[in-house]
């Protein structure tokens, strides 16, 4: 689908310590777990305009150079997203092509938003044990329904976008699995997170805790839950996307194994 790591010039981005083959993979696995019904290919570009909150699921994927001049193809596209009564926005990765997309598109106008980072643990052997859980709470699975709706409550996300959430993992080309941690004493889910597993990788996505409940270790307990059920199921290595400026996530993640893999940006009007 895309061209190979070691084609793109001078692998800006890429972690050195981290086997190229594994960062194409997550990125590959990131493109196919945020799949979403609404989208298109434009001439090497994969153009997703989901309703949803999840930009990766309403954004241009450049990840092929095409045959057509970008201007002709940006034009394309606005008209996609505006149809849509979407903002036009492109992600920018180390194997986005063209190479020079991330300059051409800051010459027309085009600002960075949403610095992010996909950070891999290369092997899940290590894994503590995560049978327990905190007092007063007990894990619950999640439909991909109730998935949407918890973590969209969660963050305060309209229906619209909880709906396309639900919609998006309903018809994914990869399996979901969630998981909750509810309050006994009213039902209520406090922590919900959930995996997309292809082959012997996992994804971990939408880990998300209500405020109130943090600082009680619920993110590391839920994520650790998360990755020894796809160990058990034949994982080896996983990856996850957040935001640079996540710092208490990331420090969460990097307890789990979890190093960065490599960044990538919207750019938008």
């Amino acid at each position: 689908m895309m061209d190979s790591v070691g084609d793109l010039p001078g692998n800006r981005g890429l972690n050195a310590d981290f086997d190229r083959r594994l960062l194409s993979r997550a990125e590959d696995a990131g493109l196919n777990a945020s799949a979403p019904p609404q989208q298109l290919w434009v001439d090497g570009w994969l153009v997703r305009f989901s309703p949803g909150k999840a930009k990766r699921a309403r954004c241009v994927n450049a990840v092929a150079s095409g045959r057509q001049p970008v201007g002709h193809k940006l034009a394309r596209v606005e008209g996609i997203f505006a149809a849509a009564q979407l903002p036009l926005v492109v992600r920018i990765t180390p194997f986005t092509r063209p190479a020079g997309l991330d300059v051409e598109l800051a010459t027309r106008g085009f600002a960075v938003i949403d610095d992010t980072r996909v950070m891999v643990a290369p092997r899940l052997a290590g894994l503590p044990s995560a049978d327990g859980r905190p007092r007063g709470l007990e894990w619950t699975a999640l439909s991909h329904t109730a998935m949407a709706q918890a973590v969209g409550a969660l963050r305060g996300s309209p229906l619209a976008q909880r709906q396309a959430h639900a919609e998006r993992l309903a018809n994914a080309p990869v399996p979901f699995t969630a998981l909750g941690l509810r309050r006994v004493a009213d039902g209520a889910v406090v922590a919900c997170g959930q995996m997309a597993r292809e082959d012997d990788l996992v994804g971990l996505y939408d880990v998300f805790v209500a405020p109130a409940e943090r600082g009680r270790g619920l993110a590391r307990l839920l994520c650790t839950r998360l990755l020894c059920d796809a160990r058990e199921a034949g994982a080896k290595s996983a990856y996850l996307q957040v935001e640079a400026d996540n710092t208490a996530a990331r420090a969460v993640y990097a307890r789990l194994g979890f190093a960065d893999g490599y960044a990538y940006h919207y750019r938008t009007r």
